[in-house]
């Protein structure tokens, strides 16, 4: 084999290997790392959903009276005995008079005092109650986690539980001007 041939294929798996350490890098200044969880709590909030109980009431009852136009007995057995006393009172064309007058009021006083020409009908009344409880419940909302980068313990609040590992992404890149901050100048300087 050639040397050229030899420096290629190494070339080429050097190259090679070079991308697969990259493969963890996102962009050019941005790789990802692992870093240990520490704890992981789970954080609840409570939630009120209120439920609405309802049931139905006897409070009462509702009385109502009819007449009944159908039952002429009680007017009828008035006017006779209202006409019987009247034809007693008086003389002559008097007595026809009194007789009719006595026939008339016992006609109004029979039917009133008819019992069975009045219908009184009775009902419970119902009447819908209603009660609101409250029905609380506990709602997982995230995690709390503590974890451990370069020496340092950080927290966050994720949506999930992450497990022993969580995935960070670290942007290395120069913080700021430092030309002039008592930095030892290089050669290139």
């Amino acid at each position: 084999m050639t040397s050229r041939t030899l420096n290629t294929a190494l070339i080429a798996a050097l190259l090679a290997a070079s991308g697969a350490a990259q493969a963890d890098r996102r962009l050019d200044d941005e790789m990802i790392v692992r870093a240990p969880v520490v704890d992981s709590v789970p954080v609840y909030d409570t939630v009120n959903e209120p439920r609405r109980e309802c049931w139905t009431e006897t409070t009462g009852y509702e009385t109502q009276t009819y007449r009944n136009a159908n039952s002429p007995g009680g007017a009828i057995i008035g006017a006779i005995a209202g006409g019987l006393l009247g034809s007693t009172v008086g003389k002559g064309d008097g007595r026809v008079a009194a007789a009719a007058v006595g026939a008339a009021t016992g006609a109004v006083v029979g039917d009133r005092w008819n019992g069975r020409g009045v219908t009184t009908e009775s009902r419970p009344t119902q009447v819908e109650r209603c009660t609101l409880h409250d029905n609380p419940r506990q709602v997982l909302v995230g995690y709390d986690v503590r974890y451990r980068f370069n020496g340092r313990e950080f927290m966050a609040r994720l949506p999930y539980d992450p497990g022993d590992y969580l995935k960070l992404n670290v942007s290395y890149s120069i913080a700021e001007d430092q030309r002039g901050n008592g930095w030892k100048k290089g050669r290139r300087s």
